[in-house]
């Protein structure tokens, strides 16, 4: 039975954030298995963030994950550090 999905308490302020930059942002921390939380886009640029609260390290399903996905995912750890991090790949 898969566990009820968490959020990360800064998800909310890195989407507000996220968003106030003029990204797209779409949560999708229910999908499990490893997915990533958001789906950002911006002017043609679309990438997945990892939310984890400072010091928290990815999961086995993250990891693995994230080596098989072909495309950009950031890993966030708060507001400054996504938007950042998402502008990095414009």
């Amino acid at each position: 039975m898969r566990r009820r999905a968490k959020v990360d308490r800064n998800q909310p302020s890195i989407t507000a954030a996220l968003r106030a930059a003029g990204w797209a942002v779409k949560p999708l921390h229910t999908v499990g298995q490893g997915f990533p939380d958001l789906a950002v886009a911006k002017t043609g640029v679309n990438l997945l963030v990892e939310v984890k609260m400072p010091g928290e390290k990815l999961t086995p399903d993250e990891i693995e994950f994230h080596a098989a996905w072909p495309g950009p995912i950031i890993i966030a750890y708060d507001e400054q550090d996504a938007i950042e991090k998402a502008e990095a790949l414009r």
